[in-house]
């Protein structure tokens, strides 16, 4: 054999190997794409079973299921307009809102009370983050959480982490908790009152009624008790708020800005910074950061918040800044009537 055919011969059994590894790699459940869906959930139950999940558990969880097309709709769906921060506001905090958070916090005073010297959060913004995640429990999620699950770890766009998720959710359902019928949630799988992740369920969920059951869908005592516990978990510091808006001087260095960048308020003080209203900064040796959360364009910046330590916390539970800032400001309200 010459050279040129030698060569020839070798390039045409590479692209040979080629697309025979593309084809067996397109072929396999979970590597390069998912495969065809019977196919991946076998996969999927062996690696349930690996993990320690009984038989009766993925019998009845993963019974005549099929991925939901409503699931990658709303997964695929891109808002048709970004909303201001006061827009978002209005919307997440409404008075309504307000005045019902204000009587929850009062029918379960006791409660949150307990809950605050247990686990050194206060009361109002356990009630702010469960009024601005499920309405106080009146809006939990209509979607079966494994069936959510499933959808979302086999789409593949996000494969690995929604794979996880269903695994933790199949544990949860294996310890006894919940049943397939009443794991309800959203269609991502955020579940009950709190809107946990499965994750987060098994970090964080306590049975606080004693029951033997978590149960952060019917359950306002566990759902609030296991609320507290994330946020204690995650760093909350019973001695400071989330932070505040304030105003700032025209001549403002927004360099100076950034949630990297905490002073103490005694420094802010120095350089203009005052209280929305104009009033000056409390007189306490905390410090705090800067933020613009709005994107207001090239040059341009949006209402200033100064916030502390307890406003990363927040963000951990949901990373979005408006979402922090909502929870504060409810809290704030609640605390003001």
């Amino acid at each position: 054999m010459n050279t040129l055919s030698f060569l020839l011969a070798a390039v045409l059994s590479l692209t040979l190997f080629a697309e025979a590894t593309a084809q067996t790699t397109a072929g396999a459940p979970g590597i390069g794409t998912v495969g065809k869906f019977e196919q991946w959930l076998e996969v999927v139950k062996e690696e349930a079973r690996e993990n320690g999940i009984s038989e009766s558990t993925l019998r009845h969880a993963l019974k005549n299921i099929k991925p939901i097309a409503r699931v990658i709709e709303l997964d695929r769906k891109q808002p048709e307009f970004t909303l201001t921060l006061g827009q978002y506001l209005s919307r997440t905090i409404p008075p309504s809102r307000v005045k019902k958070a204000q009587l929850k916090f009062a029918e379960n005073r006791e409660l949150l009370e307990e809950l605050q010297r247990k686990y050194q959060v206060q009361g109002r913004f356990i009630v702010a983050l469960w009024g601005i995640e499920s309405d106080f429990g009146n809006h939990t999620g209509g979607f079966s959480v494994i069936n959510a699950l499933v959808t979302l770890a086999h789409d593949g766009r996000r494969s690995t982490y929604f794979r996880k998720e269903l695994m933790n959710a199949l544990e949860i359902l294996d310890q006894e908790h919940v049943t397939p019928e009443d794991m309800v949630g959203s269609w991502a799988g955020a579940m009950g009152q709190t809107q946990f992740m499965p994750s987060s369920f098994l970090k964080h969920a306590i049975d606080h009624d004693g029951d033997g059951r978590i149960d952060i869908w019917n359950s306002s005592s566990d759902a609030l008790a296991s609320g507290a516990n994330y946020l204690h978990k995650a760093g909350w510091n019973p001695d400071l708020t989330w932070g505040r808006e304030v105003s700032l001087p025209e001549e403002f260095d927004v360099a100076l800005a950034g949630k990297d960048k905490p002073r103490y308020l005694s420094s802010w003080d120095q350089y203009g910074v005052h209280r929305a209203d104009g009033s000056p900064l409390p007189k306490r040796v905390i410090k705090g950061a800067i933020i613009f959360p709005e994107k207001k364009g090239k040059g341009a910046f949006g209402r200033p918040f100064l916030v502390y330590d307890n406003f990363p916390v927040i963000l951990k539970w949901n990373r979005s800044n408006f979402f922090a800032i909502a929870v504060g400001r409810l809290a704030d309200q609640i605390n003001d009537r």
